[in-house]
């Protein structure tokens, strides 16, 4: 049975709501294949499948859009509400609701300002959230070894870049290769930034030390790649200092704000990156300059004070003689105060005796005595236990207390003793000196205090010798010992 309009008294064709929701369909398909439709967008919505669903609207009526999943990475533009667009697509109608829609295949911004304003809202969104911060900047390295370039390998961009680099310090340069305008750009330039950092440090492919993004001078919609979310977030996330250099001097983009310097155009990028090699050898060879001077000035400070400290030394010789002649003196008088501080310990040894152990019994038994008489002229009626008890306890405190005394004393006398050791002569003796004595046995401290043929007494350590002074003889001559001959009965000299 063929289905189409049923015939009615009034020969008007009748349709079922499928055959008339079909036809229109078909009508809206073929009569609207492909369209482009200016509008606000408004109720965006990503569903979970993937597609895109909003409406389009002016002041006077709205359009229903849906862009499918498949599609909606290529859009050329993220939708947002209240973005001014123009969406290109076919428009076509959904059954189940008595509706029609336009399937979205691209969208674009509706001219300059409708741009402008999607600018000015995603800076102040970004801004917002510390992407711009100046506490973020980093320092640009002053020479870096590799220098990264993300840009398009054809064009007047890197070949101005790396003229400029080549003009003032060679260094390595890696390009990767991106689009930098049309569909796709956006993610190939944070790919791009993203790749370079996970460059492993050491590895086959060196990691760079800088980066620059550039891009030639264009128009707002040409610069558009480089105000996308995912190209300032790349920018900002990136952890090697990086230089943005997009368009011509009066050209700003997001990137600029997220990057670590901005460069007026892709030229000054390059004069950022790295000195000028000649200015930098004048500089060096201006210091190392400045360092011979300096160096030579100093030696020269140098030299003159050693002069001067060298015309000081002339005296030292003087200096000598003065500080032996008063060595000599205060040897003398050391070995004077010497001899006086023995015959000083001597005497009060002398006077120092030691008490004999039975008189200090006889004094403490005295003692005792007298203090049992007190008791007893104290205490008359005191039987005579008690007493003798007294008298005991006296006695053994008495007896307690002798010991000690006799060991106090005998400590005393042995340090007495080892003193008296340490400042006797006779400890000089034992070292190889000997003491001369005249006839009278008084010491002899002078050589001129004798006579040519005085009899004299030599005390050595182990015993004394008589001796008769000879002539005398010069200070450096050695005395040689004249024995006399066997039988003569004369004295030997030592003299």
């Amino acid at each position: 049975m063929e289905s189409g309009p049923l015939e009615s008294a009034g020969n008007l064709g009748v349709y079922t709501v499928s055959e008339l929701s079909s036809a229109l369909k078909r009508a809206v398909e073929e009569g609207f294949s492909f369209v482009r439709v200016k509008g606000e967008i408004s109720g965006f919505k990503r569903h979970s499948s993937g597609h895109l669903y909003f409406a389009l609207k002016d002041a006077d009526a709205v359009l229903d859009a849906v862009a499918w999943r498949g599609q909606a990475a290529r859009l050329g533009l993220s939708p947002e509400d209240g973005m001014e667009v123009i969406a290109s697509g076919r428009l076509t109608t959904f059954p189940g609701r008595s509706k029609y829609q336009i399937v979205v295949e691209r969208l674009e911004l509706a001219g300059v300002g409708a741009l402008l304003k999607l600018l000015e809202d995603r800076k102040k969104k970004l801004a917002a959230e510390g992407l711009f911060d100046a506490s973020k900047k980093r320092p640009l390295p002053y020479l870096p070894g590799v220098i990264g370039v993300v840009t398009s390998p054809t064009g007047a961009v890197i070949r101005d870049i790396l003229h400029r680099l080549g003009e003032r310090f060679p260094r390595r340069v890696l390009v990767w290769p991106v689009a930098v305008q049309g569909e796709g750009a956006a993610e190939q330039i944070a790919r791009a930034i993203e790749g370079f950092n996970k460059l492993a440090p050491g590895g086959a492919i060196p990691r760079p030390d800088l980066l620059i993004v550039a891009r030639g001078g264009g128009s707002l919609e040409d610069l558009w790649a480089f105000n996308e979310e995912v190209v300032v977030r790349a920018a900002a996330a990136s952890a090697i200092p990086l230089i943005a250099a997009v368009g011509h001097e009066t050209d700003t983009t997001l990137i600029d704000f997220a990057a670590d310097r901005r460069a007026p155009t892709p030229s000054a990028a390059a004069e950022m990156a790295v000195p000028v090699r000649a200015e930098l050898q004048r500089e060096v060879l201006a210091k190392a300059a400045r360092g011979i001077g300096a160096l030579s000035r100093l030696m020269t400070l140098r030299r003159e004070r050693i002069n001067g400290l060298a015309r000081g030394l002339s005296a030292v010789p003087g200096r000598i003689e003065s500080a032996g002649q008063r060595l000599d003196d205060r040897g003398e008088r050391l070995h004077a105060a010497l001899h006086a501080r023995l015959r000083r310990v001597e005497t009060r040894l002398a006077a120092t005796r030691v008490p004999h152990p039975r008189h200090v019994l006889a004094v403490k038994a005295g003692r005792a005595e007298a203090a049992a008489k007190r008791l007893r002229r104290q205490s008359p009626g005191l039987a005579l236990p008690e007493r003798r008890l007294a008298l005991a306890r006296l006695d053994e405190r008495l007896r307690r207390a002798l010991p000690l005394v006799i060991e106090r004393r005998t400590a005393r006398l042995e340090t007495a003793g080892r003193l008296l050791e340490s400042h006797s002569y006779k400890s000089t003796l034992a070292r190889g000196y000997v003491v001369v004595r005249d006839a009278a046995g008084k010491p002899v401290r002078m050589a001129g205090a004798l006579e040519t043929g005085a009899s004299i007494a030599l005390e050595f350590a182990d015993g004394s010798v008589g001796a008769t002074v000879d002539a005398a003889l010069p200070s450096d001559t050695p005395a040689k010992p004249r024995k006399s001959k066997p039988g003569d009965g004369r004295q030997g000299s030592l003299l």
